[in-house]
């Protein structure tokens, strides 16, 4: 029998065509998922990958409320134009603590992986507040209302509790202390921001908004904007990539 006539078996039947779809199916779905279960984890350890803090969290909140996720990926790809652009590539275990990632698909505005430390405050400060005045041609929405809203520190413990039954290892002393740790964050010169910083590591104090008082949403957005893509050393990280 020509091969042919063995592949008009599957042409003219359709029962043995879904029968032998399945088949396939079945069999690649096992190649791909058996792995996993010989698997402790499928995220490699990275040393700096900290949870957030819980401003930078009410930041991260805000930044899903206002869509920003609709026109900003937050994932390099490995592609040579993509890491001159933006950086070295995304790691997997930068979003080992997103519920839920932020990694988009669309791409109105630049990708944000990198974006903590690029510019200063007062630029994230201004182009929240009109795109405009920043980038002419921005089609991006006006936040300017975010700095007259303050952020619910009363209830950000509520927030790093569900964290914690997700994975994320917030531990009782955060929760406790999660609104006193959100002003103190923007408090530089307060008591409590050397015991915030030791208990995470990199997180950044100072005024964001450079308005007096307790944290706004604009503190707590730019705040989350600048972490983004902080917390890993890839210096180091490709010293020890190529000594493998």
């Amino acid at each position: 029998m020509s091969i042919w006539a063995r592949h008009k078996i599957f042409e003219t039947n359709s029962v043995v065509l879904i029968v032998g779809i399945l088949l396939v199916i079945a069999i690649g779905g096992l190649v791909e998922i058996t792995p996993l279960f010989y698997l402790k984890s499928t995220i490699e350890k990275v040393d700096g990958v900290r949870p957030y803090t819980p401003l930078e969290l009410a930041g991260r909140n805000i930044y899903i409320r206002e869509g920003c996720y609709l026109c900003h990926s937050q994932m390099i790809r490995p592609l040579r134009d993509e890491i001159e652009r933006y950086g070295h590539y995304s790691l997997a275990a930068e979003s080992m603590y997103d519920h839920p990632f932020q990694w988009g698909s669309k791409r109105t505005g630049p990708d944000l992986a990198r974006v903590g430390g690029k510019y200063s405050d007062d630029w994230h400060v201004a182009h929240l507040k009109n795109p405009r005045s920043i980038v002419p041609q921005s089609v991006m929405p006006n936040y300017a209302f975010l700095a007259d809203n303050k952020v619910d520190v009363a209830s950000l413990s509520d927030h790093l509790k569900t964290n914690r039954t997700l994975g994320v290892p917030y531990s009782d002393e955060d929760i406790a202390k999660a609104a006193a740790d959100a002003k103190a964050q923007v408090d530089p010169e307060g008591a409590a921001a050397a015991d915030l910083q030791k208990r995470y590591p990199k997180a950044v104090v100072r005024n964001f908004d450079g308005q007096p008082g307790d944290p706004t949403e604009l503190d707590a957005l730019v705040s989350y904007l600048q972490m983004l893509g902080t917390l890993v050393d890839f210096k180091l990280y490709d010293e020890k990539a190529n000594l493998r």
